[in-house]
């Protein structure tokens, strides 16, 4: 309490005279090094559990030649409008098995600046990782910017210094005045900070460009800003996916100008809130296929545009990347013709945390289903097919219905059963 105490006087809370305002910036870095000193020495519990797997860890398989990793890239805590400590998302990023995660605080929009002093925006992914320390979670650092339209609101991870990213030269010295700082602050260019970002090596991408707020008819539209800078190269990436919405458009912006497709939670509650698993749900996550589990291959990764998106349980990625995520998740266990006839039971199971709804494309029916299977997580499934006759080899191809290479079209996987001809 009497640091709380000493930092407000130091930083000038009750009013100003003429002297605190000229002893304002010579002393706030040494208020903000007592924070981070106090902070630092003050937890009472440590760092976040490191636990084993729970039932609620997302897991898919691996494809070849790549690890496939779980990662959350927009996420928000109290050092910007979120409502938990960093220390808690970590936490859930434990819970639910991701490898990398990035907090990325709004660089302008600073609503508990008068509760919590952090001058230093690189604050929250330091605490992070403090939090993570001895856990199996990547913390990723990273910064949201944000301005009103066109520019709208963009993320930039793997980030050296998010101070960078900001310009508060002219903003009130009052840290009640949320948005009289909101406003000084986005009057910097948003190029500006897109261009300091991009001088770090930052993955820049482009968040919710389907906002209501921002874009009133909820349909996402390339302008020049966001097209200019991904003919630049300072532009990568696009939300196709953000906490409980898709947006096709995006997703079709994402295909013809070849952004990677980013799906994130945006959390700024609970996950437990806002995507309860007890109830059977997930948070919007990227599966990023990467040579290694580090951060620089998961940056390569994203780079590269071998990222799927999950989201409610929807598979969406390009071709050339989700095919391979499908062949390895769904495998035939079994294929066994019953005694005395030519019905065959086959046993398929599914390695990946989707339920997979399988569309019959054959010409082949099954006696227990009509043209959909669905493949429940991590279990096996008996379908009952009538292939007509004994064969020793069966081809059949499936739409997967809960997966998308582009809105509206959905993949095409091919099954080979060799069934067992044995004496039954």
């Amino acid at each position: 309490m009497k640091l709380g105490i000493h930092l407000e006087s130091i930083l000038g809370r009750e009013p100003k005279s003429d002297a605190k305002q000229t002893l304002r910036p010579i002393l706030r870095p040494f208020a903000t090094l007592l924070l981070i000193f106090a902070s630092a020495h003050a937890v009472a519990h440590g760092n976040a559990a490191t636990a084993a797997k729970s039932d609620r860890s997302i897991d898919f398989p691996d494809v070849q030649g790549y690890q496939t990793l779980v990662v959350d890239l927009h996420t928000h805590s109290v050092f910007s409008d979120g409502h938990v400590w960093p220390k808690i998302r970590v936490e859930e990023a434990l819970r639910d098995g991701l490898d990398g995660l990035a907090i990325t605080e709004h660089l302008e929009y600073q609503p508990h600046r008068a509760d919590i002093i952090h001058p230093d925006r690189n604050r929250a992914f330091e605490d992070a990782s403090t939090s993570a320390a001895g856990t199996d979670v990547l913390i990723i650092p990273g910064s949201e910017i944000t301005r009103d339209a066109p520019a709208g609101h963009m993320n930039a991870v793997f980030i050296r210094d998010a101070n960078k990213l900001l310009n508060d030269d002219n903003a009130p010295e009052d840290d009640a005045d949320v948005m009289g700082y909101y406003a000084a602050t986005k009057e910097w260019p948003a190029q500006s900070a897109v261009d300091a970002a991009h001088a770090q090596g930052a993955f820049i991408f482009w968040n919710h460009p389907y906002w209501s707020r921002q874009q009133p008819d909820g349909i996402a539209t390339m302008n020049d800003f966001h097209r200019q800078n991904a003919e630049a190269g300072k532009l990568h990436g696009i939300e196709i996916a953000n906490g409980q919405n898709y947006s096709e458009e995006a997703h079709a912006i994402a295909i013809e100008h070849n952004l990677t497709f980013i799906g994130v939670s945006d959390i700024h509650d609970l996950i437990d809130w806002d995507h309860p698993p007890a109830e059977g749900e997930h948070r919007p996550v990227n599966l990023v296929f990467a040579r290694d589990r580090s951060l620089a291959g998961i940056k390569e990764a994203l780079f590269a545009n071998r990222t799927v998106v999950w989201f409610r349980n929807l598979l969406i990625g390009k071709k050339d990347v989700l095919i391979p995520l499908l062949k390895a998740s769904i495998s035939v266990v079994s294929a066994t013709y019953r005694e005395g006839t030519q019905v065959l039971d086959v046993n398929i199971q599914n390695h990946s945390d989707a339920t997979l709804k399988l569309q019959n494309r054959s010409k082949i029916t099954f006696m227990d289903a009509a043209d959909i299977i669905s493949l429940p997580p991590h279990s096996t499934t008996n379908v009952t097919m009538k292939p007509g006759k004994r064969k020793k080899r069966i081809k059949i191809k499936f739409n997967v219905l809960n997966a998308l290479t582009q809105p509206k079209q959905h993949p095409v996987i091919q099954l080979t059963i060799r069934p067992s001809l044995d004496a039954s």
